[in-house]
């Protein structure tokens, strides 16, 4: 293994963590606290950015490392599908079954498109 490289995700990963607890701090702050905006927001926007960054890899090349520290590392830790999970389990147990399924929906289709769209974005670059 690349020690560089193992280096590199998890500086990306640190990176991403911090602009995903700044992002939904900010977004849940100003919004209510029933719905996660915060988190259903890095979901989608994190499936953008990894689209992005998979098309525009294919498209003119960027090396291993890149994509290692990018994808891996600052999306790996932007996203946030553990959180998604735990707050769709609290839903469910605070009988909130009806949000959880929006919640659900919602972060499964809008990520989808995001990186239907960022793959888009790539090949237009």
């Amino acid at each position: 293994m690349d020690f560089t490289r193992i280096l590199l995700v998890g500086v990306g990963g640190f990176l991403g963590s911090i602009a995903r607890y700044v992002t939904v701090r900010s977004i849940d702050v100003r919004l209510n606290q029933i719905f996660p905006f915060g988190t259903l927001t890095v979901n989608v926007v994190g499936c953008f950015l990894l689209g992005l960054i998979a098309g525009l890899a294919a498209r003119q090349g960027i090396g291993d490392t890149w994509k290692a520290f990018l994808g891996a590392g600052f999306c790996g830790g932007f996203t946030t599908f553990s959180a998604f999970a735990l707050e769709n389990t609290t839903l469910f147990t605070d009988r909130m079954s009806g949000m959880a399924l929006i919640y659900i929906g919602a972060s499964v289709a809008a990520g989808i498109v995001a990186v239907l769209l960022g793959l888009w974005c790539a090949r237009i670059l």
